[in-house]
């Protein structure tokens, strides 16, 4: 029996051609989509279909509804912390149904944040650097649960990625460190020495105020070598039981 991918609903299909033109410039920021009367008529179906293509556009935040004499739907201007928060949730999703598998996310995650060091080691400020020391410090209480210590690790990475002062960097290593990282965590974390991570991290903070970009991406690499061996001996084990 062959399998059959279903055909996309009448709504998503307006929804990806007005996602389309605004993608393309046809469609610019603050620019007001016709009504849904003139939307159902264009398409030629009704103005429900219309609208529930329209709130797939806003669950985007690619468009934004204004009510009164003046209303409707606009263009929205989609800032990059909107598209980093829909950039996690996909990442996530992904990893969370075994898109991926663990040396794979691990592979691009790394590769990703070593990608911006330079920079970091460039652009990097006090109160950036302050909130990497922080995160140390916070590791480094013997007392603290895995759930903390796996947070804290994000927290340290997310700053080190901040460092480099980039929007784009930011976004598109959003997903990497703030989905893939918890993964990581929480696949390795049983076996891992928190010693041995929180001095790598502080490797990375001096390497940063040296702006020494060789040592913090030295010291990435040992984390990532380190974390793959870590979670295919933890998968392994798994396997065998």
């Amino acid at each position: 029996m062959k399998n059959h991918t279903p055909a996309p609903s009448l709504s998503a299909t307006i929804a990806d051609a007005i996602r389309d033109a605004i993608v393309d410039g046809h469609l610019l920021v603050g620019d007001r989509l016709p009504s849904e009367a003139e939307l159902a008529d264009q398409h030629g179906v009704s103005r429900a279909t219309v609208r529930e293509a329209l709130k797939r556009l806003a669950a985007q935040s690619l468009i934004r509804t204004e009510r009164g004499a003046f209303g409707g739907a606009f263009v929205n201007h989609l800032s990059y912390e909107e598209a980093r928060a829909q950039q996690v949730t996909t990442s996530t999703l992904l990893l969370g149904m075994n898109a991926v598998s663990f040396q794979v996310a691990c592979e691009a995650r790394y590769a990703l944040e070593r990608s911006c060091t330079a920079l970091a080691a460039e652009r990097w400020t006090e109160a950036l650097v302050g909130r990497m020391d922080h995160e140390i410090a916070t590791q480094s209480d013997p007392a603290l649960s895995d759930e903390t210590f796996c947070a804290s690790d994000v927290a340290f990475h997310r700053a080190l990625v901040d460092c480099a002062g980039n929007e784009v960097l930011s976004y598109h290593l959003a997903g990497s460190v703030e989905a893939m990282q918890p993964l990581m965590n929480m696949i390795t974390f049983t076996a891992r020495s928190r010693a041995e991570i929180i001095d790598l991290h502080r490797v990375i903070v001096d390497g940063l105020k040296r702006r020494d970009v060789a040592t913090v991406d030295r010291a990435l690499a040992t984390l990532e070598a380190y974390t793959i061996t870590l979670g295919q001996s933890v998968l392994k084990a798994r396997a065998t039981r």
